[in-house]
């Protein structure tokens, strides 16, 4: 699979706050951590999306390594109008020509015996979820009041630092202290789970 450098979690932070319309913005000037940001943002849930048509862990992250990679060449022209619709359609139709380049007439037949058995392979995303989540919950439940408390106001409810700040009664400097403790943590525990894009979510 090809990889994309990406900066650290330090710079990144300092985006998270940014809308999706700045970001683009940034982007189109060849911004580098907003770039990342928007990957972070919305690599996973793009994977997720593919994932459920092609059952393939494998084939949904190269479908998004191939849509960053040409969205990064592309940033100086790309009309991007929303960002989360322009990334879900586009996923789409990279789903759309991965299943026509396999619709030989064996992999015809594999196709429809693949729809034919859907229910168990929800079953099987269903069960591949549940696990994924199982392991945030206990990675969680190994980190300090705090460190937990940061992380998921941070990372699951999107608030910025100051406002962890003030939410907890820290100082943003002890709000970054935390968020970096709870991402080194859980970057270790839960890489085999999450694949590459939430290990650079949590870098």
């Amino acid at each position: 699979m090809r990889q994309i450098d990406f900066p650290g979690a330090k710079h990144l932070r300092l985006y998270a706050a940014w809308n999706d319309a700045a970001l683009v913005r940034a982007l189109q000037q060849g911004n580098e951590v907003a770039f990342a940001e928007i990957y972070a943002r919305y690599g996973l849930l793009l994977i997720e999306q593919a994932y459920r048509k092609v059952n393939s862990r494998e084939a949904a992250e190269e479908i998004v390594q191939d849509l960053f990679t040409a969205l990064w060449h592309k940033r100086a022209t790309a009309d991007i109008q929303k960002l989360p619709e322009y990334l879900g359609t586009a996923v789409k139709y990279r789903v759309i020509n991965l299943i026509k380049s396999k619709l030989t007439h064996e992999g015809y037949l594999a196709y429809c015996s693949t729809l034919a058995s859907e229910a168990d392979h929800r079953t099987e995303h269903d069960l591949a979820a549940a696990d994924l989540a199982g392991a945030l919950r206990r990675g969680l439940a190994h980190l300090s009041g705090h460190t937990r408390e940061v992380f998921q106001l941070s990372r699951l409810e999107h608030q910025t630092v100051p406002q962890i700040a003030v939410r907890l009664k820290l100082t943003p400097k002890a709000v970054e202290y935390h968020l970096t403790r709870a991402l080194k943590y859980l970057r270790v525990s839960l890489r085999e789970f999450l694949g590459l894009a939430f290990f650079f979510l949590l870098q």
